[in-house]
């Protein structure tokens, strides 16, 4: 635990007073009085004295039409008592019901402020009466279990309303820590910790709600809570911290960056004493536990690491600045789909150059972590819709020699992509259809994704490359177009340079778009590992104005241009340095006349649009009348996004480690298979809406031998989080389905799997091992390996799940050993003279590790070999036609070329015209 400074003025605990006093009795018992005549005295006297609340004179129609008399002002007065009476017994039921109940801070009655307040008082003064006795909770819980008896300083009843003495002086609070693994604390569980049940979550909602916090942002959504965040607690919270009560949060943060001591410790520089609470304290997510010393859990450096267990506390990791990386990364739905991409490419290139015996370099710590959020929150059919969508209305309204509208904005959602347009046109192309008078054209999700990829012959050009996400609301993503706003478009706001690197990233790497430039002014220049034809950097603005004003062009040609398939550069500037007030000038003229986009800081006269990014991270337009959940980077995710491309960039390779050896091939009782599509062999499958889950568990503890922790295991599951009480009963569930010999928990509290479980990526490896070594049978034992191969590993897998493989070392490791092992049996084969054998092993590692050319290459000389001229064109039109379509481009590595001219000269020839015809 960090040190604290030494207490210097130190006063003597103070108790709550175990006995009711002369006054707490008089108050109460006037309260009681108060209340019994406010609540049953009142209604008696309304109704002997002026009747019921509804008189005949307000249920006559004509009172509308009428002159109105004494009696029905009379009547119209006796109502609104009736309502004023209604309104307090509303308050004293909410108020009794969270003394009596405990639930903390009672609910808000609306339009009720100083009539709830009294009712608070009165009905604080009479449970007062209660609180030095159990006595009322056998009544007011009746069923529940005999209360544990408190400590002296317990509140029984109504702690939020009746303030004693140390809650005048002190404050509970609670430090919201960092995620373990990828597994981030939510309200429930920070309620089930500290005050016994997660379903009391709201009462530290509402007392946090809209509170600033030491990041600057503030608690607005019950289920979106931040590392380093200081909550404050209700008085009967456990596990928490105790600080005076005037402290601030940035304060509190400082003296306590780790988890709660016991309550009772002094906490803060005055040196008051909080009340003792001598009660254990429960881990996380569990109740009733015995009173044991738990052990800790901390990070290790990589992600895929398991936390260490040891009985003492062990330091807590850094507090990351605002979110973790899955909540930003994973937020930027279509540019981690756009970054995937890129890294596709790369990756494959890392494949052309691999050497035998060694992987692919993986990423690791952050970098590894920006992989995981980009694979996990990727909005692939949304960006395929996108882009489809964008290209085909372009082509049809070529077609019909019409140009292009104005988009000034998208909208993106589960059901539909809107684009608003300007000005408003009633006809747009099918499948496109018109709403709001022509103001958006809107194209619906299923006729979206019957839209096919006409190819590169028919496919028009992209029309809209300057749309961007500007953030996301309640129903889906917000874009804007850069190049509608036809004048420059001003940024401001505490993160505008991490809302400047996200416009940027997504450009950069955005399907919808063909040529692409994008300047960046102060700020970016480690972008260019990303997009490096895509992106420059330069230190100011006299640096491009001339090269743009030479460029510019107006926007209906260039419109036009994009969808008869004569495009120019798309170009959007970017600037973190705000422009003098002759380069607004000279930005503003250009950006009148050309089609581009301009987005500067500052505050200039000439801007078309201003883009507020707020505290709170919130992105607001309002010429637009847009505000959203900004999209941002901020630095920390930059940073991880740049050093995975960075590790994408290194062609060595590394070796891949030994595996331990397996003593004995025998068919396990239950047998996991990866090498293709997913199977389960063994046990009975569960019913389909748990098996998903179960499965994918069972393969994480499958492929990490030495254990998992709950905890780690649920952040891996479950990258935004989870309530304790899912994942173990998720846990509890596949354990009943395995059984306790398969599935059990060791000492150290880790999950581990039997050794009656196995998969047959383990047996792939002890067969090739076992190769090595025995020169007799090594034909036969590469072969057998490869017999266990299907398919691509873990094929099948459902969309957004297993975004862990990308900071582990199973998805390296198994390519890079399938691509080995068929290598090697091929080599045999065809020194023994078996070309058609050769084939066979060749292809068996393309069903796995179809990226890797040289296995192409293997597959290439085999079917050299086997004399077939046929047979080997066949291979090379195939593989032609794979380079020219993979979704990650790049065409074919260079060897695999130069082999191609080597062993079939004309195969150029043939390609020309292939494409000609």
């Amino acid at each position: 635990m960090p040190t604290r400074e030494p207490v210097r003025s130190r006063r003597a605990p103070v108790r709550i007073p175990t006995r009711r006093t002369a006054g707490d009795v008089v108050a109460g018992l006037g309260a009681l009085v108060v209340l019994v005549a406010l609540v049953g005295g009142v209604p008696y006297a309304l109704l002997v004295l002026a009747g019921p609340p509804i008189t005949p004179e307000l249920l006559d129609l004509d009172l509308l039409t009428s002159r109105v008399g004494p009696s029905t002002i009379v009547a119209l007065m006796v109502l609104l008592v009736w309502l004023a009476w209604f309104q307090l017994l509303v308050c004293v039921v909410v108020e009794v019901y969270a003394g009596v109940r405990r639930v903390g801070m009672p609910a808000r009655v609306p339009l009720s402020g100083g009539t709830q307040m009294l009712a608070n008082k009165l009905v604080s003064a009479v449970l007062l009466l209660f609180t030095a006795s159990a006595a009322v909770v056998p009544i007011a819980r009746l069923g529940a279990p005999p209360p544990v008896s408190a400590p002296v300083a317990t509140v029984a009843l109504a702690a939020p309303i009746v303030e004693a003495e140390t809650t005048k002086k002190a404050k509970k609070v609670y430090v919201v820590q960092p995620p373990h693994g990828r597994h981030h604390e939510s309200l429930w569980e920070i309620a089930e910790k500290c005050l016994g049940d997660g379903r009391r979550y709201p009462e530290i909602y509402r007392l946090n709600q809209n509170k600033e916090q030491p990041d600057g942002t503030r608690l607005r959504m019950a289920d979106l809570i931040r590392p380093g965040w200081v909550l404050d607690m209700p008085d009967d919270a456990r596990n928490v911290h105790v600080v005076p009560a005037g402290q601030g949060r940035v304060e509190t943060l400082h003296e306590h960056p780790g988890r709660a001591e016991p309550v009772g410790r002094v906490s803060g520089k005055s040196g008051e004493v909080a009340k003792s609470d001598t009660r254990e304290q429960a881990p996380l997510g569990k109740k009733d536990t015995p009173a044991t010393t738990q052990p800790e859990i901390t990070k290790k450096p990589e992600i895929s690491g398991e936390p260490e267990i040891s009985g003492e506390r062990a330091p807590q990791e850094e507090l990351s600045p605002g979110l973790d990386l899955v909540d930003y990364l994973a937020g930027s739905a279509l540019a981690a789909a756009g970054l995937l991409v890129v890294l596709g490419r790369r990756r494959r290139e890392q494949l052309w150059r691999r050497a035998f015996g060694h992987r692919v370099v993986r990423p690791r710590d952050d970098a590894a972590k920006a992989e995981v959020a980009l694979r996990f929150g990727a909005d692939a059919p949304g960006a395929r819709i996108l882009d489809l969508g964008l290209r085909l209305l372009g082509v049809e309204l070529a077609a019909q020699n019409r140009t292009p509208p104005t988009v000034y904005a998208a909208h993106l959602s589960a059901r539909h992509l809107d684009l608003w347009i300007h000005p408003p046109d009633k006809d747009p192309p099918a499948p496109w259809t018109v709403q709001d008078g022509g103001q958006v054209w809107r194209l619906y999700a299923h006729e979206g994704r019957l839209l096919t990829d006409p190819g590169p012959a028919q496919q028009g050009g992209a029309p809209y490359p300057g749309l961007v996400s500007l953030g996301t609301d309640d129903s889906g993503r917000v874009l804007i177009d850069l190049e509608a706003a036809q004048g420059l478009i001003n940024i401001r706001g505490p993160q505008t340079t991490a809302a400047l690197g996200a416009i940027a990233v997504e450009l950069a790497t955005n399907r919808w778009s063909d040529r692409m430039r994008v300047t960046l002014v102060g700020f970016g220049e480690e972008l260019t590992a990303i997009a490096p034809d895509r992106i420059k950097a330069v230190g100011s603005l006299a640096e491009v104005l001339p090269e743009l004003e030479a460029t510019a062009a107006p926007r209906e040609q260039v419109l036009t241009g994009r969808v008869n398939g004569s495009p120019r550069d798309a170009h959007f500037l970017l600037s973190a340095v705000a422009p003098t007030q002759e380069e607004a000038r000279r930005l503003a003229l250009l950006a009148r006349k050309d089609t581009a986009g301009y987005v500067v800081p500052g505050e200039s006269p000439h801007a078309t649009w201003t883009l507020e990014i707020t505290d709170d991270g919130r992105a607001r337009i309002a010429e637009l009348g847009f505000e959203v959940a900004a999209q941002l980077l901020p630095r920390r995710h930059y940073k991880a996004l740049v050093d995975l491309f960075r590790t994408a960039e290194q062609l060595d390779g590394e070796a891949v480690p030994d595996p331990e050896a397996l003593e004995e091939l025998q068919p396990p009782a239950v047998e996991i298979r990866l090498l293709g599509p997913i199977e389960i062999i063994g046990p009975e499958p569960l019913e389909p809406g748990r098996m998903a889950i179960a499965v994918e568990l069972l393969i994480y503890l499958a492929t990490h031998p030495g254990g998992v922790h709950p905890v780690v295991l649920g952040g891996v599951l479950w990258p935004r989080g989870v309530q304790a009480m899912v994942r173990d009963a998720t846990i509890a569930r596949v354990a009943d389905w395995l059984g306790a010999e398969h599935l059990f928990t060791d000492e150290a509290g880790r999950l581990r799997l039997g050794p009656g479980v196995r998969t047959d990526w383990v047996l792939f490896r002890e067969l090739v091992r076992r190769s090595h070594g025995d020169t007799t049978a090594r034909a036969v034992l590469l072969e057998r390996a490869l017999g266990l191969v299907r398919g691509p590993l873990l094929s099948g897998r459902p969309p957004g799940r297993y975004a862990w493989l990308a900071a582990d070392e199973l998805e390296y490791d198994v390519a890079a050993g399938v691509a080995d092992a068929a290598h090697r049996l091929c080599e045999i084969r065809l020194a023994h003279g078996d070309p058609d054998a050769a084939v066979a092993a060749a292809r068996a590692g393309l069903l796995l590790a179809a990226d890797d050319e040289g296995l192409w290459r293997d597959l290439l000389r085999a079917t050299h070999a086997t004399g077939d001229q046929v047979r080997l064109r066949a291979v090379v039109d195939g593989l032609t036609r794979r380079s020219s379509s993979h979704p990650y481009g790049g065409g074919m590595a260079p060897e695999t070329e130069a082999l191609i001219d080597e062993l079939l000269p004309s195969w150029r020839i043939h390609i020309v015209r292939e494409s000609s015809a």
